[in-house]
């Protein structure tokens, strides 16, 4: 099951950056870069952190393979997928409630405490996007926009609390899936964000510029 729901999310976080490179008017070898940086990245930090070398994507070259046939995909089809973006969207949150549950379970596996188990839900989900992000220099999505990495922190979350409640590991994978899963869905039909601070940055034209200099 873990590694069905690993090729799954996979996948679709592949076609997810290659839809990005596709924005920004890429190249094909860009959209191939941007569909494996998205597929694999999360599960790359996610396995040097925890001290597993090689990681798994180079100990499995399928990841690669899937990643390549995502990028390959969007890149020949993309006027026919384009209409089909709120289900690939759909997609991406299965994906992304599947990544949490994965980081969660090789968190725990490692031996590490509540704490690091909630971080690498969060970064086995969430590092792919991060990393296609800054290779086209954009501020990262999760932090900036959308109830994205927090769906992923709170399905850690609760992974940690039904671990320490004794449930068995199915158990504890289902929940973690689940409960980032629906926050994400239910995020993307109300259009759910964390609260955040405007109107304190300097407008066009302001600053500590005095005179024409600075």
């Amino acid at each position: 099951m873990i590694y069905a729901l690993d090729v799954f999310g996979t996948f679709v976080f592949a076609l997810s950056g290659a839809f990005r490179a596709i924005k920004h008017e890429l190249d094909l070898l860009g959209v191939l870069v941007l569909a494996v940086a998205t597929g694999v990245g999360g599960g790359m930090i996610r396995d040097l952190l925890l001290g597993t070398t090689p990681p798994m994507v180079f100990r499995n070259e399928s990841y690669l393979a899937i990643c390549v046939a995502g990028g390959l995909l969007v890149f020949l089809a993309a006027g026919r997928l384009a209409p089909l973006w709120d289900w690939v969207m759909v997609a991406d949150a299965v994906g992304l409630g599947a990544f949490a549950a994965i980081g969660a379970q090789k968190g725990a596996a490692g031996g590490l405490g509540g704490f690091g188990i909630v971080m690498m839900a969060a970064m086995t989900a969430t590092g792919g996007g991060v990393v296609r992000d800054i290779l086209v220099m954009e501020i990262p999505a999760v932090l900036r926009t959308d109830f994205y990495a927090s769906a992923a922190i709170l399905g850690g979350a609760c992974f940690v609390a039904v671990r320490a409640a004794g449930a068995p590991e199915q158990v504890q994978l289902f929940t973690c899936l689940t409960v980032t899963l629906v926050l994400r869905l239910l995020a993307m039909r109300f259009g759910l964000s964390l609260p955040r601070i405007k109107g304190l940055a300097p407008r066009p034209g302001e600053g500590d510029a005095e005179d024409g200099k600075g």
